[in-house]
């Protein structure tokens, strides 16, 4: 009985948005990713930006030491609210509240 022949294909990896993203199209990425008013994915996003950028710079710009920054982006960091606002601010962005459509005037 033959089987034929096996193809060997490339091992996969798991995909990094890090690798598409230039420094200039962080702060859209960023507004992108909160649009729909779901938080869920802004840390994740947050790391990404600090990996497109460098965590040396981002330390710069934000005033933070590395190591705080570090934690604070780890898959189990639990960013302060004021953490939040100058990562947002290194990248031009900043905190919002508006209302939602449910609650819209």
């Amino acid at each position: 009985m033959t089987t034929g022949k096996t193809t060997k294909h490339a091992a996969s990896v798991p995909f990094d948005a890090a690798h598409y993203l230039q420094a200039d199209d962080i702060p859209g990425y960023l507004a992108e990713v909160t649009r729909d008013g779901d938080t869920r994915a802004l840390p994740l996003a947050l790391r990404t930006a600090a990996d497109v950028l460098g965590m040396a710079e981002l330390s710069r710009r934000t005033g933070l030491n590395r190591e705080t920054l570090y934690r604070t982006l780890s898959k189990r960091g639990n960013p302060r609210l004021s953490t939040v606002a100058a990562i947002l601010e290194a990248f031009g962005l900043r905190l919002a509240v508006e209302p939602t459509d449910r609650h819209a005037a």
